[in-house]
């Protein structure tokens, strides 16, 4: 499959806007590919984020996920495409604070019905690899910033996603700790070939991203 996720003419307007939140986007990520966009607050990148993972429905153009075009399908095979192909990261990390870390990174799992000690055992080896095998019984409330972001992305990746969808990650965390996290994703990216779509207003960490991309006045221009 050379494209994982792909959008065509994109195009978004709300009821009561004048103006198109997006005009005639146009994008291809590959696996692998580590795609950075910028962009003013409000310029319409958490939108499109939410487009190109079928959590909101495009005004006009279409969006593709691993060849399947999202507009033909019914909500719940659109959500099962989503569930089998994207993990999902937000600025905020969404843990739930009854659970342990383990618990909520294996929540996906659960989720799925597979048995409990096989997920378990699966989210251990993903909190592994973001460096939090001594916090796996530790509540969400007990962690560090920068630990609960890193098991946020551990549950992103549990389900061995073919993409990630970032929303501002590290936006919430201080320079040192959005660093690492940042690597974090670059390193993941480069093990598991996991694509990355990353939605960030820093242009320090956007630079380490193989192409970069700024939306403005609803158009999706690149840079370097």
């Amino acid at each position: 499959m050379s494209s994982i996720v792909r959008c065509v003419g994109l195009n978004k307007t709300y009821a009561g806007l004048d103006v198109a939140v997006l005009n005639g986007i146009d994008l291809n990520v590959s696996k692998g590919e580590q795609i950075a966009i910028v962009g003013a607050s409000g310029s319409g990148k958490s939108t499109l984020l939410h487009l190109l993972g079928g959590l909101d429905t495009p005004s006009s153009g279409e969006v593709e996920l691993l060849g399947h075009n999202l507009n033909n399908l019914s909500e719940t095979r659109k959500g099962q495409i989503r569930n089998d192909s994207l993990g999902f990261v937000y600025q905020f990390h969404h843990l739930l604070p009854e659970f342990t870390a383990i618990e909520n990174v294996a929540m996906p799992l659960f989720i799925r019905r597979m048995p409990r000690e096989q997920a378990l055992a699966t989210a251990k080896t993903i909190l592994d690899k973001v460096g939090l095998a001594h916090r796996l019984e530790h509540m969400p409330g007990e962690l560090s910033g920068g630990e609960r972001q890193r098991a946020a992305l551990a549950r992103a990746l549990v389900t061995e996603p073919a993409c990630i969808l970032a929303d501002e990650p590290t936006g919430n965390l201080d320079r040192v700790t959005a660093n690492q996290v940042f690597e974090l994703l670059i390193e993941i990216n480069a093990v598991l070939k996991t694509s990355l779509i990353v939605v960030t207003h820093d242009l320090t960490l956007a630079s380490k991203m193989q192409r970069q991309y700024k939306l403005e006045d609803g158009k999706l221009v690149a840079f370097s």
